[in-house]
């Protein structure tokens, strides 16, 4: 058991310089007078307050953007291109500073925090690159007599609606492609992070983005906000990564107006490891597939599925992972686990592993709440977890890994592919027949074989089934912010 002793507080220069980048955030929006407080998870404490727009003042942000959104989408594409690359510049060049926000209002580590900024300015290269090869196409009527022309126009103004797990590469990976595809923006980060998004915002305006062409809008109202913005006729997008829950309401409300959606939602990735695995491989790759970020993403192994051979050395293994798990403020030197984002989740945790042991799981190591200030949650390893656990069947967004063992392979699909989600599966093996052969098969719409983290700005990102529509990343991402413009040109006959 974890104890208040053993987990160490931020370091004083860290926290110090923090408060500093705090306290130089531009937060106020002429206007908009009442505000809600955003606090550090790992202390509890209030860190800032920002502006809470009501309904009518998220309105009046559409109305701006919209304005904007018209001499921009009249823009060349080199220009959008030299633009993103200078917010990419920014971005890190500012990396230290947006670190230590991450930090402090979302919780990760600061190694996981840089490890984030990276991840997000490349979704900002990637689209400055992008910018300028817009798809198209020109091809000759089978019939004759004419010339078909498609090319890619700006889908027009964008709703993006991101969550607090990773408040820079949510926000970069929907901002980047609108942008490139000629598109403005309003942007709505969730109340529990909202520092990081308005910072790199500042900064895509001091690389040159228009004044008013991105919208921040921070508010505790999210149904209202979603009501009254989803149904304004200048708005022809809408973005979401969130829970699937949420995303069924959104896409009642863009079905109103016929509105082009993404929906990136939940998630219940199955890892499989095979007893031909090669065992640290295996154990590197399922402690980075479930513990990145503390467990809180979308794509983290939720269920771990390990063949009977391989079972009791890649359990003992994983369990000495993450009893070694430096638990505490991410200021702090050497932690490698932070809080969890919030005290509701620490209840969450706390319920479902009492659950899974309640129905026979083995607890290893962890499964409670330190007695610390904040909301922490001790890393955590359940073996033997029934199918009939919530464990199984919930999207943990923790520090928990939960093993179920198998005996043959087709077991092991049937059980990964039981669930009404598709976001991401992993697979383990060192057979490359085997690999191709189980990817092909899960009902995912990404698969990491041998490999942890999978996410890439190169690589269309998103899932199938309830977890969602569309695509995030590579030129897929672009698409999602054009429509496809067909024109017909006759050809005169020639004599």
């Amino acid at each position: 058991m974890t104890t208040m002793s053993t987990l160490p507080d931020a370091e004083p220069t860290a926290l110090a310089d923090s408060d500093k980048v705090l306290a130089n955030l531009h937060l106020a929006v002429p206007g908009v007078t009442r505000t809600f407080d955003v606090h550090d998870p790992a202390t509890g404490q209030t860190i800032a307050q920002v502006p809470d727009f009501d309904a009518h003042q998220a309105l009046d942000a559409v109305a701006r953007a919209d304005e904007a959104g018209r001499s921009w989408a009249a823009t060349t594409t080199r220009h959008r291109a030299d633009i993103l690359r200078a917010w990419y510049d920014l971005i890190i060049s500012n990396a230290d500073m947006i670190a230590l926000l991450i930090t402090r209002e979302m919780g990760k580590p600061l190694a996981e925090a840089r490890a984030e900024i990276t991840y997000g300015a490349d979704f900002v290269r990637w689209y400055a690159e992008e910018a300028v090869r817009p798809a198209g196409n020109l091809r000759d009527a089978p019939t004759g007599g004419a010339r078909l022309l498609t090319r890619r126009a700006p889908v027009g103004l964008s709703v993006l609606i991101t969550p607090w797990n990773f408040p820079l590469a949510m926000a970069t990976r929907k901002i980047a492609p609108a942008l490139a595809a000629g598109c403005p923006v309003v942007i709505k980060p969730a109340p529990n992070t909202p520092l990081t998004t308005i910072f790199a915002v500042q900064l895509a305006l001091a690389a040159g983005v228009p004044e008013d062409l991105v919208q921040v809008v921070t508010t505790t109202e999210a149904p209202a906000f979603s009501t009254a913005v989803l149904a304004d006729p200048r708005v022809r997008k809408v973005s979401f990564t969130g829970s699937t829950g949420v995303g069924k309401v959104l896409l009642r409300l863009a079905a109103d107006n016929v509105l082009k959606s993404s929906m990136e939602l939940g998630g219940n990735a199955p890892l499989l490891v095979f007893d031909d695995a090669d065992l640290e491989r295996a154990v590197d790759g399922a402690f980075a597939a479930k513990m990145r970020n503390g467990g809180q993403s979308c794509i983290a192994a939720n269920r771990i599925f390990v063949q009977d051979g391989i079972a009791d050395a890649f359990v003992e293994a994983l369990t000495d992972r993450l009893a070694a798990l430096k638990v505490g403020n991410g200021l702090a030197p050497g932690v490698g686990l932070g809080p969890v984002i919030d005290h509701n989740a620490v209840t969450k945790l706390a319920g479902l592993v009492e659950d899974a042991t309640h129905r026979g799981a083995h607890l290893l190591t962890g499964g409670a709440a330190p007695s610390h200030a904040g909301s922490f949650f001790e890393p955590t390893l359940l073996d033997h977890v029934p199918a009939d656990a919530a464990l199984a069947r919930t999207e943990i967004f923790g520090p928990v890994a939960a093993i179920q063992r198998f005996s043959h392979q087709d077991e092991a699909i049937a059980r990964a592919n039981d669930t009404e989600f598709g976001l991401a599966g992993y697979v383990f093996t060192e057979n490359l027949d085997r690999a191709f052969n189980v990817a092909d098969q899960l009902a995912t719409g990404l698969v990491g074989i041998n490999q942890g983290v999978p996410s890439n700005a190169a690589a269309p990102f998103g899932g199938v089934k309830q977890s969602g529509l569309g695509r995030e990343g590579s030129s897929e991402g672009l698409e999602e912010y054009e429509e496809i413009r067909y024109y017909n040109l006759a050809l005169r006959p020639t004599s």
